[in-house]
């Protein structure tokens, strides 16, 4: 799991409470859903992925209690 820092996915974190991350092309998305709120301690709401160049980047969807932008800031990401 490798968070994604580019311009895209800050004005996502700020608008849409969504996080991206990077992980393994062989994950699902109840595997990436577990995992994430098993390690970062959130309730996820709803997770898109995206297989682009051999990998495969997960949209995750916080639910409202949880913001994006304190995990953010907690993981160095802002």
């Amino acid at each position: 799991m490798k968070p994604q820092t580019t311009e895209k996915a800050i004005m996502m974190i700020e608008r849409e409470n969504i996080l991206t991350f990077e992980f393994d092309k062989r994950k699902t998305k109840e595997q990436i859903k577990k995992e994430i709120e098993e390690i970062l301690e959130v309730k996820v709401e709803k997770i898109r992925t995206l297989i682009r160049d051999n990998k495969k980047y997960a949209y995750v969807k916080l639910k409202k209690d949880f913001l994006a932008i304190d995990l953010a800031t907690k993981l160095g990401m802002m």
